[in-house]
């Protein structure tokens, strides 16, 4: 492997991990971004002679902490310096100054925890901020996401979410929130928020094609951070029904995309490309999940295990899963749940009744799934004029957002569309 590629390769296995142990090395967010552009430049420039160390992780944590505390001395210094100048007094000499706490802080041995990502996660989420700030912070800061990836997750303006990560950052640093894994009686009141940052991340992941390998292997940190939150709360159903929904979607990776990089819809899957043991892990928490308590990811993985287990497609069980979008509905009232609702019920009792629940929903304009469902039922009661306007609509919003995958799939769905159309005359 060339140099380049291996460094790139450490930048996107590493970063998010050595910026979480320098957030709590340096206790400050800007310091320990700082640190980390400043370790990742000085080992573009070292490696290349000396050779890439055996742990460039530890060695670039190594790196970060030693150029914050340079900077910090020689912020120091300068302002003694100042300070004195401005008594008319002498000039400190460099290095004599560091912030005592500071230097307390990073020179004190590490303590033992579980990860430093879990810290920075339940930090990220403190009851202090909102919670969609928590949520874009955590995603920014811990998984690496653009600020137009957090926005287009949350179908929010580039601008709103920007504004958002400055702030909560700020907040942090005023109000000086501890970067710590709370006490466990705290625990719960941040857990929604913790849980729906890693399926935000987990599904940024999955709706990734083969050709961004670096946005797929959100999925697999999703799950690893999961499973560390399962180990730190096993009593929590909603924690295995997260898990369970995460490695039951997760199990399909493999079929949902052509060899050429094209999507491949859940009913045309090779389902014995599935992964078995990922089901069956998938399904046994999904049940744990709802025997110690009904809640919307339970919910969710029990549908997902519904489709899962039917071997065809033409075998999967649409009474029940409507009957738990049903309850998850009541649990979780909005409008992506219902359009999964009408499609469920399309499933089961025919496109014009799912049709009719899909024309009663709002606010889902710039929703990709929305225009997807919408065209297909269309197609099939036989409209296809306005399949062909819903299926256009899709394909716009696919190509602005970047996805290449989905764009020559509703570029495909539109040709057919057209070809549907009885001949003129």
């Amino acid at each position: 492997m060339e140099f380049q590629e291996q460094y790139e390769a450490i930048w996107r296995e590493e970063r998010a991990r050595v910026l979480a142990t320098l957030i709590r090395l340096l206790g400050s967010f800007e310091l320990a971004e700082e640190a980390v552009q400043e370790a990742f430049a000085t080992a573009l420039t070292n490696w290349p002679m000396s050779g890439v160390p055996q742990n460039p992780r530890a060695w670039l944590v190594s790196t970060g902490r030693n150029k914050a505390i340079d900077g910090l001395r020689r912020r120091a210094v300068e302002q003694r310096r100042a300070d004195e100048a401005s008594r008319g007094g002498g000039w400190v000499a460099a290095g004599e100054a560091v912030a005592p706490e500071q230097h307390a802080r990073l020179e004190a041995e590490e303590e033992t925890v579980a990860d430093d990502r879990l810290r920075l996660i339940f930090t990220c989420c403190h009851p202090a901020l909102a919670e969609e700030a928590q949520v874009a912070l955590t995603l920014r800061t811990l998984g690496g996401l653009t600020t137009d990836a957090i926005a287009r997750a949350y179908l929010k303006p580039l601008a709103t979410v920007a504004q958002r990560l400055v702030r909560a950052q700020a907040k942090i640093r005023d109000a000086k929130i501890p970067y710590e894994v709370p006490r466990r009686e705290q625990l719960t009141e941040r857990l929604d928020a913790v849980l729906l940052v890693l399926y935000l991340i987990f599904n940024e992941g999955y709706g990734a094609s083969p050709s961004e390998p670096e946005r797929q292997k959100l999925c697999a940190e999703a799950i690893r951070l999961a499973r560390l939150l399962l180990e730190l709360l096993p009593a929590e159903s909603e924690v295995h029904g997260l898990l369970a929904l995460m490695l039951l979607q997760d199990a399909r990776r493999g079929a949902r995309f052509t060899a050429e990089g094209d999507l491949v819809l859940l009913e045309q899957q090779d389902r014995e490309a599935w992964d078995a043991a990922a089901i069956e892990e998938g399904s046994r928490l999904a049940a744990e999940a709802l025997r110690a308590g009904v809640g919307v990811y339970g919910l969710q993985a029990a549908i997902a295990a519904v489709h899962d287990h039917a071997r065809q497609a033409g075998e999967t069980d649409w009474t029940q899963i409507v009957g738990l979008y049903d309850v998850l509905l009541r649990l979780q009232p909005s409008p992506v749940v219902e359009l999964n609702y009408a499609v469920a019920v399309a499933m089961e009792r025919g496109a014009a009744a799912g049709l009719a629940l899909i024309e009663a929903l709002r606010g889902l304009d710039d929703y990709v799934p929305y225009w997807a469902a919408k065209g297909q039922m269309l197609l099939w009661s036989g409209q296809v004029d306005a399949a062909g306007v819903a299926y256009s609509r899709a394909q716009e919003l696919a190509l602005a957002a970047g996805d290449s995958a989905q764009e020559r799939f509703f570029r495909q769905r539109l040709a057919q569309s057209v070809s549907s159309r009885p001949p003129a005359g």
